[in-house]
């Protein structure tokens, strides 16, 4: 099981968190002090897997940020680089070469894609042309309200006139 998802930049700026376990506020913001200084910290040639407080973390660095998901200590760090690699790829595909300022401006697409991959924990899809359709059809629902709620913002300031 997958107990949250981190992604860091290099400069220990957070991008994006998931939780999947039960974790108070103030010891969310440990966590992330101590696993950004301890993922950041680490040589380019180590591997991508550090042991930490009995689970295992998993990162995996693409372009300026970092990608950590924390597991159960049994459970298999290749699946959960796969994991991470997939949910790239995917944004990849959305963003079209994704970057860090992309999950700035963008964050709430990049929860979307992340909720559409994981749910509780456990991978949910790995389709990525389902989980493409699955966007584009949650990005014409947004459309469509978009013009519903400025056609009804038109016709109430015709109608106050």
């Amino acid at each position: 099981m997958i107990h949250f998802v981190l992604l860091i930049s290099r400069q220990g700026k957070v991008r994006l968190t998931k939780w999947y376990s039960p974790y108070t506020q103030k010891e969310r913001t440990k966590v992330i002090r101590e696993l950004s200084g301890l993922v950041l910290s680490r040589g380019p040639k180590l591997c991508n897997f550090v042991e930490w407080r009995g689970f295992k973390v998993a990162y995996k660095r693409y372009a300026s940020l970092y990608f950590c998901m924390c597991t159960d200590h049994e459970d298999n760090e290749l699946e959960i680089l796969e994991i991470i690699h997939h949910f790239v790829e995917i944004l990849d595909r959305y963003f079209g070469s994704v970057c860090e300022l992309d999950l700035i401006f963008n964050f709430h697409k990049a929860y979307y894609i992340l909720d559409e991959l994981l749910i509780a924990g456990e991978l949910q899809e790995s389709s990525k042309k389902t989980v493409a359709r699955l966007i584009a059809a949650q990005d014409s629902l947004v459309e469509a309200a978009k013009e519903e709620r400025s056609s009804i913002s038109t016709i109430i300031a015709q109608a106050t006139k």
